[in-house]
């Protein structure tokens, strides 16, 4: 088994939760990707940070085996995290990167943090421990937990091109997961005209509209589960109005001239997207009143075989570092993988320490053992797939 370094590694996602590094104006991820590269320096490595928007940077590395010409395994992180949120529900510093019990505590510390830790951990274990073939590239990228912008720009700068496969590692429990569900996020404006709540007969009000949208989007969904059974690993395609925009409190007598309805939709592979926006856009016709269906966001499921070399190198190190067999599983929401994957044509596989449910929470933790256990699968992971031995 490959030498790491158990301490190092957990004492550096300490340091990483412990800057707040939240997706929300005036932190944002400088701070965290500025520790990533310095870690990276003080290896001997060349990191190349991407300024993909201001305090929002993408931080590459390239760490070349020196064993001669071999394929290219790609390690995905990403340093935002979402807000703490009501700090009355925490009952550590959600700052404090705190190890008790065994656990280390703190915002982001499995959703991502000591995954990435254990992604720069493990390169410099193999790296260490003598040559091998290809290179590894280390990646920590911005804004995950919103749009993504930082896995686009990585895409969009060609940094996809040479990669052969992609280990991005979210917290999924010891789960491998080579699928993940799709997610389009749909906003219906509907466009009527204001009058007075005395005298509608003056007016076209847009809230039946919206009415008739909601009762057709329950219908929607039952017949995409119909259509398209529960997967296994994914369960059931959703079609979920999250957020009605109309009037106001202050006016209960006015007919408001506009109504806005957003739609989050999950799916499973095999559902396309299109027909499901062509469909919103029918269900929102209503008489006289115009409708307007914007696609916030787009990103398709994602189904790579079990058979990919990325995912059976995965699978064969954790048979080996843990000595049990692997649990396949499936991402219930998207990852940067959704974006290397069907934007950079990438292999990706999703798997990390932590929960797969505690992301987000309050008193968010990961267990130390986890770190260090899954740092050894990621060193063993890439040795196999650059070698080929799986």
């Amino acid at each position: 088994m490959i030498d790491v370094d158990a301490g190092g590694v957990v004492e550096f996602t300490q340091a990483l939760v412990r800057i707040p590094s939240t997706n929300d104006p005036g932190r944002r991820e400088r701070a965290a990707a500025d520790l990533v590269a310095a870690k990276m320096r003080e290896w001997g490595w060349q990191p190349t940070v991407y300024e993909v928007e201001p305090d929002r940077p993408n931080v590459v590395a390239v760490v070349e085996g020196g064993g001669g010409d071999g394929p290219t395994l790609m390690f995905e992180g990403h340093t935002d995290v979402v807000t703490e949120g009501d700090l009355s529900t925490w009952t550590v510093d959600p700052f404090g990167g705190e190890i008790r019990d065994g656990k280390l505590w703190g915002r982001g510390s499995a959703d991502m943090k000591s995954g990435l830790a254990a992604t720069l951990y493990a390169t410099r274990a193999l790296q260490l421990a003598g040559p091998f073939p290809g290179r590894i590239k280390v990646c920590a990228l911005a804004d995950e937990e919103g749009l993504m912008i930082g896995a686009h720009h990585f895409v969009a700068e060609g940094l996809t091109a040479d990669v052969d496969g992609a280990i991005v590692a979210e917290p999924e429990a010891g789960e491998i997961c080579a699928v993940a569900k799709g997610a389009l996020r749909l906003r219906v404006d509907f466009a009527g005209k204001m009058a007075h709540g005395a005298m509608p007969q003056h007016g076209r009000n847009p809230l039946p509209a919206v009415g008739s949208l909601l009762v057709g989007l329950r219908s929607l969904q039952e017949e995409l589960q119909g259509r398209h059974p529960a997967h296994e690993h994914l369960g059931e395609v959703y079609v979920t109005p999250t957020v009605l925009q109309a009037g106001s409190e202050e006016q209960v007598n006015v007919i408001p001239a506009v109504a806005s309805v957003f739609v989050d939709v999950r799916t499973i592979p095999g559902v396309e997207h299109k027909l499901i926006a062509d469909r919103v856009a029918a269900l929102a016709s209503f008489d006289g009143i115009a409708a307007e269906v914007s696609v916030l966001v787009d990103r398709p499921p994602v189904d790579v075989p079990v058979s990919d070399p990325v995912v059976a190198a995965l699978a064969a190190a954790h048979r080996s570092v843990t000595g049990a067999e692997p649990v396949y599983g499936g991402v219930p929401g998207s990852t940067d993988g959704t974006v290397l994957t069907h934007w950079g044509g990438v292999p990706s596989v999703v798997y990390g320490p932590g929960g797969k449910w505690i992301a987000h929470q309050a008193d968010e933790f990961v267990e130390v053992a986890e770190i260090v256990q899954c740092t050894r699968v990621f060193a063993e992971a890439a040795r196999r797939f650059l070698n080929g031995d799986f």
